[in-house]
This record gives C-alpha cells, structure tokens and sequence, in this order.
C-alpha cells in the first residue's frame, strides 16, 4: 500500500535503488570513495600548508615598512676657461653610509590602524653592531623591539630555551649559536658596540632557538630605547613590523599601505617568492586531482543511470502509457542521481574523518608531536557534501531525458 505523504516519484526511485541492489552498493562505494578521498587530501594539504607558513612567518612580520633606499646623485664636475666654461665629467656620489629610518612614524602607525585586515604594529630599530665578551668579538644584527607589540607578531617568548623573554633597559636576549661561541649563560654581560662609537654592556636575560643557525648567530633582542640610544636613532625606528588577519592578502595589504602612506611595504609574498610559488602549484595539483576524481564520479553515476534507463525501458514504457508525465519520468532517475550523490558523499566524508584520525595517530615526530597538525573544518565537509550531492543530480541529467523522452509503444515492444 502506497502512503500518501510520499511523493510517486520517490516512491518509483527508490523502487529502482533497490532493484538494482549491486549497481546501487557499486556507484556508492566509488562515490564514497571518491569523496573520502578529496576530503583527506584537502585536509592534508591545508594542514601541510598552515605548517609551512607558520614555519616561516614564525620569525618574521606578514608586511615590513621600510623607508625608501637613499638615492645616488649625480654630481657635475666642470672645468672653468678664460672664454667658457666646460662640463667635464659627472660623478655619481653614492649617500653617506648610516642608519635608514622611517620619518614620522608614529603617524603612519595611527593611518594604518584606520585600514581592515590589519592585527599588530610594532615599531623596529635594527642595525648592525659588535658583540665582545672578552677577546672574542662577533658581528650581530641589533634589533630594539617593543616586547608587548614584538611578541604578538613573533612569538620569541615561546622560543626561549633558558631565562626569560622579559627586556629591561639593560637586557639582552641572544641566540643559542651565540651564546655557545661565546661561552655565555643567563646572567652574564655582554658588551655591544656600534659604528658612531656608541657602547653599552647588557645583561643576558634570556637564550632563544629561532630553529635557524644563522638566525641564532647573529640575531639579538634588546629594547626599542636601548637600540635607538646605540645607533643613534633617538625616537626613530627603522620599519614597521605588521601582521594581518588573512596571510594570504598580505600583498594586497602592502599595496595598499605604499599607496596610502607613500612608504615602501614589502609583504612576505614578495620576499618569499618562490615559497609562495610552490604553495600555489600545490594548490593548483590539489584542485586538478578533485576535479578529475569528481569527473570520475559523475561519470560513474551516469553510467550505471545509463544502463538503469535501458534494463528499465520497458518499465518506463508501461509507466508512460498509464499516463505518468515525462516530467516525473525525469524526476524518477533525477532523483536517484541526487541520491546516490548524497548517499556516497555521507558515507565518504566518514571515510574521510576516519582516515585523518588515523593518520593524525600514526604519523608522529620523535617527540610525540603530530606530524602535520590537521584541523577538521567543518566547511570542508560541508562544501564537498553538497558539491558531491550536486555532481550526482548533474550526473543523473543525461540519463533522466534518454529516460523521459522514450515513446512508450516502442518502449513496451522492446
């Protein structure tokens, strides 16, 4: 007996669905399939990303205001006669070699507060200047820094292997390769030395591992004030450090910032090229394999529809003749498009959850870490839910107007 509440052509569909019980178990097993393997391979990929990048932002800002490079002038050398006087030659005068510094900085940090997307700025006062301890001496990059602001962008506080990441005005954080070639620990003094004569002997507060050798060489962490005082850059600073809420807009930001502030932005995009390249050809091959294996699926459900139109043709024939509509014809085998689409891809995002679990428990670094730390997005599943739901209805197009547009005579003789 059939119930009034559902439609006829569910009722016809579903008919079909179970009839044909092994192609029904086929199609969405390679549905689920499919879509259990688009879900783990984004998840993977966007979990192999977000690693990467915070990698390599986790030691610098997403955009760097710099000031403008000083500009060489030409200088003309003339050669004075009794009747004229004569250009000899121009010579090109390259600027005095000194310490960059962006000019009223303070109110470029109040313009770019006014701007969306925009999380920390932190002022920056970096040079170049001489580490001794003793009668050892090193080459260091001196970079005075705001601890409350610096913090936010780089988290050197959680890179600290012994003492505290705190700065007083005569506190030093060095790296760990430093401190090693100078045979230093927390508590000991070190005495830093710049160009313009400038002096100063600091307490090392603080030993940090940036995960770089070169970086914990010659990287050194002092106040915003104690660098100033040493470069000779009294209430100035020499970039801007900034981070942004969306990394991958860091350019646009940049742009933006050049255009209304009339300094040079440069976005970790730019100085990172080639990574941001690669990021892109994953991303690229990513989107590729989903398509193929959707186009794989859709196929596959079109093709046991297919074969469904022909084994039922004579179903359709006699359904036609007792006055079914070709409309509901079309609904019937939309329908079960639509289902095994739906059906497979509830079924494939399970395989997929499950997969990234596994994978999540099995793959593991020395020290108990995930490898790559993968979050469940629940748009993801989403998305791919209603794309897969979507690619089986699309499937089913085909074979639903074969189905509706066959001559019921013709179709009952067959």
């Amino acid at each position: 007996m059939l119930t009034p509440w559902i439609p006829f052509e569910w009722i016809v569909a579903l008919r079909f669905l179970r009839q044909g019980q092994l192609q029904t178990l086929f199609i969405l097993a390679g549905v689920a399939i499919g879509v259990g393997v688009i879900v783990f391979m984004s998840a993977l990929l966007a979990g192999l990303q977000a690693n990467f990048i915070r990698r390599v932002l986790s030691t610098q800002a997403h955009i760097q205001i710099l000031p403008h490079p000083a500009i060489s002038r030409p200088q003309t050398s003339t050669h004075i006669t009794a009747n004229q006087t004569e250009l000899v030659e121009a010579v090109i005068q390259p600027p005095a070699q000194r310490t960059q510094h962006i000019d009223q900085w303070q109110t470029i940090v109040s313009q770019l507060h006014s701007l969306p997307g925009i999380v920390v700025i932190s002022p920056v006062a970096s040079g170049s200047a001489l580490a001794i301890r003793g009668n050892s001496s090193r080459g260091i990059s001196l970079i005075g820094i705001d601890p409350l602001l610096h913090y936010a962008i780089i988290h050197l506080d959680e890179k600290i292997l012994r003492g505290r990441s705190a700065l007083s005005g005569t506190d030093i954080l060095i790296g760990t390769d430093l401190a090693s070639d100078f045979g230093v620990d927390v508590g000991d003094k070190i005495r830093v030395s710049t160009a313009n004569g400038a002096s100063s002997i600091l307490n090392v507060s603080g030993i940090f591992d940036l995960g770089n050798r070169g970086a914990n060489k010659q990287s050194v962490f002092v106040t915003l004030k104690s660098a100033q005082n040493l470069l000779g850059l009294p209430g100035a600073v020499t970039s801007l450090e900034v981070t942004v809420t969306d990394v991958y807009a860091a350019e646009i930001i940049a742009q933006r910032i050049a255009q209304l502030t009339g300094v040079e932005a440069d976005s970790w995009i730019k100085n990172s090229a080639q990574f941001f390249a690669a990021i892109s050809a994953q991303t690229t091959a990513n989107t590729a394999i989903r398509f193929f294996v959707g186009l794989s699926v859709a196929l596959g459900i079109t093709s046991v529809l297919v074969v469904s139109v022909v084994q039922r043709s004579r179903e359709i024939g006699i359904l036609r003749a007792m006055g079914i509509s070709q409309g509901q014809i079309l609904r019937v085998f939309l329908l079960q498009g639509g289902l095994l689409g739906l059906g497979g891809s509830m079924i494939g995002c399970l395989i997929g959850i499950s997969a990234l679990l596994l994978w999540q428990n099995l793959m593991r670094n020395p020290d108990g870490t995930a490898m790559i730390p993968i979050v469940l997005n629940a748009m993801l599943f989403i998305v791919t839910f209603g794309l897969a739901s979507i690619t089986g209805l699309g499937a089913a197009v085909a074979p639903a107007l074969r189905a509706a547009r066959l001559d019921p005579v013709a179709a009952i003789r067959a």
